[in-house]
């Protein structure tokens, strides 16, 4: 599969909101550790999962239940890791979406209920709290002699299953200056970008400070309402730089390569030598009421292809990434040929990129 990113004379211009995140406004991770009850029998069994049975025995002690001497073998509950983001600027009392994920070994959530459920931030503190049915998209279903599975029925959602009990301050209104940073790091985009706002507004209010960051400075109209000036801002279009760059996938065969890729002047042959064997083994049989024996005669075929149809072909200096692909194409290369090629290419000094294998 080769797939071709900017073959058109010039990059789609992109507005500033799509390639660009403002400081502070970002979201957070949240996680707990909680338990799901109400499965059919396909849950955590407690003797291979010891987290589950002391957590189960914890949550009915502090309902007034004591069951620390009393042997429990319920497959009903399970254990799970409850995972949501934060979003940034999140209001007490919002709801957010979770995730719920089998801990042990839980065979499935579906129709579980999880309890209350604490999820917690990176510093130690709870800022919302979980509970609902989980939606489990995938399903196992198992007969005797047939099993039926799709998706991973062991993760679930909850759609508005938490709620924020704790906001997150940051008073954006009160900053002096605002920076916006690059989704794509380059020299030539940020510069882009803070041209395009000094021209919105006849004053040097952004400065590039880096590859990455573009420090926006508050206009004096602007003082105390900054959500103004992000608006305005966020609606430039501007044109971002590629680096000329090829990207392998081997796992995969695909091959991305950006408009700027350039190529020396070089010749490309490729050819495989294809060696295969074939066995075909004979029986023999002995003459009627005679005295022999069955036998079978090895009977093997060898066939060596060489790739001799294959031909040398040049491809000129400074072509286009889609003469470059033609010309590659026309040696009747598969993705796997293409890969090796343009990694020859490269080690030859001829391709004028940087080549990144994942």
């Amino acid at each position: 599969m080769l797939i071709l990113m900017g073959a058109e004379a010039a990059v789609a211009a992109s507005r500033i909101k799509d390639i660009v995140d403002v400081e502070g406004v970002r979201e957070n991770q949240l996680i707990g550790y909680g338990l799901v009850v109400g499965l059919q029998g396909t849950g955590d069994s407690l003797n291979n999962s010891p987290f589950t049975k002391q957590s189960l025995q914890a949550m009915l002690e502090r309902l007034g239940v004591n069951v620390r001497d009393s042997t429990m073998r319920t497959a009903n509950t399970a254990a799970v890791m409850v995972t949501a983001k934060l979003p940034a600027f999140a209001a007490q009392g919002t709801a957010i979406d979770v995730s719920v994920s089998a801990l042990g070994d839980a065979k499935n959530l579906q129709g579980g209920q999880l309890l209350v459920t604490p999820l917690m931030g990176a510093d130690g503190e709870v800022y919302a709290i979980a509970q609902g049915a989980i939606a489990v998209g995938g399903f196992d279903i198992q007969g005797e002699g047939a099993k039926i599975s799709r998706g991973v029925p062991t993760q679930g959602r909850i759609s508005n299953g938490a709620v924020i009990e704790r906001e997150l301050q940051f008073n954006l209104a009160q900053l002096g200056a605002v920076r916006l940073s690059l989704r794509n790091p380059d020299f030539t985009t940020s510069r882009r970008i803070a041209l395009a706002i000094n021209d919105l507004y006849g004053s040097p209010v952004a400065e590039p400070t880096d590859p990455s960051t573009v420090r926006l400075s508050m206009p004096p109209k602007f003082r105390g309402n900054i959500v103004d000036l992000l608006t305005d801002v966020e609606q430039l279009i501007v044109e971002p730089d590629l680096p000329a760059k090829v990207v392998v996938d081997e796992a995969t065969g695909i091959i991305v390569m950006g408009q700027e890729v350039r190529v020396s002047t070089v010749a490309v042959a490729q050819g495989n030598l294809t060696v295969m064997i074939t066995e075909d083994p004979q029986v023999s049989q002995p003459a009627p009421l005679s005295d022999g024996e069955t036998t079978v005669t090895p009977r093997t075929q060898i066939q060596v292809a060489d790739g001799k149809e294959h031909q040398l072909a040049v491809v000129r200096s400074g072509v286009t990434l889609q003469e470059l692909v033609d010309g590659l194409n026309a040696l009747g290369l598969g993705p796997r040929d293409l890969i090796s090629i343009l990694q020859a290419i490269k080690a030859a000094g001829a391709l004028q990129a940087d080549v990144e294998v994942m």
